[in-house]
């Protein structure tokens, strides 16, 4: 048994009081940096566990919700504490990630996964589906606040807001049912040979059960210790004269990294079908669950927020969800689909520096 991914989340939230109680220089903010790659990777571990035992799609919602929680926290206490300044900060951090998870961690995926298997396999049906759903959602909450006309500027009144927030949760929703439950058989992977998953037995209760208690350590200490470190990358971002962008997609990249080590260790596994559940699935968490926590604590705070892309990143939107809608069409994937998604991921960041 290995003992690392029990005793980091216990030293993460040592480093994350440390931080709470001494002002954060460089060297604590290199402890921290450490502190919280290491709760991270403990976090992954203990969702591994936890999914291995509740059976899959499970385990990718339970990864999806950790990773969702840690990036509301984020947004929502920068919000509070910037107010007005920080108004595109919710839009820009979840385009970010759709970016991120359908072009970075997709495209990464496939490339380690073709490299090693040559081509794999995964469930049309089931794909599609996640795909469609976030192309709905990002609709409604990026794309439309650009052209309607009741609000000034790329905005939602806050009736617009409430619409667009009960919307996302009943599409959110309606896709963690039918993925969960009426049609799970869609989202579960295409068994392999050599997938360790495959045959190996289920962990007991109660270290499942441990493990899920450690997976909250983990994420408190990786909400906490961003959250300490935000400030010093918002100064890092200043003092570089990069856009302010730029600080939504390190939000993104923080938040992500338990989702893109577990997606690669999928893929890598031969279990493409977990990787893209894993990806899409943050994305469509991303969206449905953080449009409705910054609309309310827009309301609440009397916060504005900023919804609607500009042309650039519309362009970008458009050109991910054509390519990704071409490279779920087959069940089969193969290198360059991934190289193709990587370029893009490349572009965004090119463009996010350079615009």
């Amino acid at each position: 048994m290995r003992l690392w991914p029990w005793w980091t989340p216990v030293a993460a939230l040592g480093a994350l009081a440390l931080a709470l109680v001494v002002p954060v220089g460089v060297t604590l903010a290199l402890v921290c940096g450490v502190a919280l790659m290491g709760a991270v990777f403990a976090a992954v571990h203990h969702a591994e566990v936890v999914a291995h035992r509740v059976g899959e799609p499970f385990g990718t919602v339970v990864l999806s919700l950790s990773v969702t929680i840690i990036e509301v926290a984020l947004i929502v206490t920068v919000m509070a504490a910037e107010g007005a300044g920080k108004a595109t900060l919710p839009r820009d951090t979840i385009f970010a990630v759709i970016m991120i998870t359908c072009n970075g961690l997709v495209g990464l995926c496939l490339l380690i996964g073709a490299l090693r298997h040559r081509e794999q396999s995964f469930h049309i049906v089931g794909s599609n589906a996640s795909l469609a759903t976030l192309i709905a959602l990002t609709a409604l909450s990026l794309v439309l606040p650009a052209f309607t006309t009741s609000s000034p500027g790329p905005t939602y009144t806050t009736t617009q807001l409430i619409f667009a927030s009960i919307t996302s949760l009943v599409l959110w929703g309606t896709f963690v049912f039918v993925q969960t439950i009426r049609h799970r058989d869609y989202f579960l992977p295409v068994a392999a040979a050599g997938d360790e998953h495959v045959h190996a037995p289920p962990p007991r209760t109660a270290v499942a059960a441990a493990s899920f208690g450690m997976l909250l350590a983990a994420i408190v200490a990786v909400v906490g210790l961003a959250h300490e470190l935000s400030p010093v990358i918002e100064s890092g971002v200043i003092r570089a004269g990069a856009p302010k962008a730029t600080l939504s997609i390190a939000i993104a990249m923080l938040t992500l990294l338990p989702e893109c080590w577990a997606a690669l260790r999928a893929a890598l596994a031969n279990r493409l079908q977990t990787s893209l559940n894993l990806a899409l699935g943050s994305a469509l968490a991303s969206i449905g669950l953080t449009i409705p926590a910054v609309a309310f604590s827009s309301v609440l705070l009397d916060v504005p927020i900023v919804l609607g892309l500009g042309p650039k990143d519309l362009a970008l939107l458009v050109l991910t969800f054509v390519v990704a809608s071409t490279t779920l069409v087959a069940g089969r994937t193969h290198v360059l689909q991934g190289v193709v998604h990587i370029v893009i991921l490349g572009s965004f960041l090119f463009f996010a520096l350079v615009p």
